[in-house]
């Protein structure tokens, strides 16, 4: 039997369903600004592992998938949170810009 980590199925479906719920803007202004996506008008989060976070954008009238980074690879659960608060507030910065 091999280790599921942090991430298991169950934790990526509450996280993604959290995120599609009560954040759709983040992700949208995340896939916009760091996912290379900046005519986007729709995004939902559709899985996740240590090291990134993928969505379903909406680009040109055709769905695409983007896959962005984390900053580190995570190795709890409680990292989720504070990597995509970085990755908005980065988002949104470079947006400003």
């Amino acid at each position: 039997m091999t280790d599921a980590g942090p991430f298991t199925e169950d934790v990526v479906r509450q996280i993604t369903r959290h995120m599609n719920d009560d954040h759709a803007a983040d992700c949208l202004t995340i896939c916009r600004a760091l996912g290379g996506r900046p005519e986007a008008t729709a995004a939902r989060m559709t899985g996740m592992d240590a090291d990134g976070i993928d969505f379903a954008v909406t680009d040109g009238g055709a769905e695409h998938h983007v896959r962005i980074p984390f900053g580190e690879r995570l190795t709890s659960r409680p990292q989720v949170r504070h990597e995509v608060v970085r990755m908005t507030e980065e988002a949104r910065a470079a947006l400003r810009a």
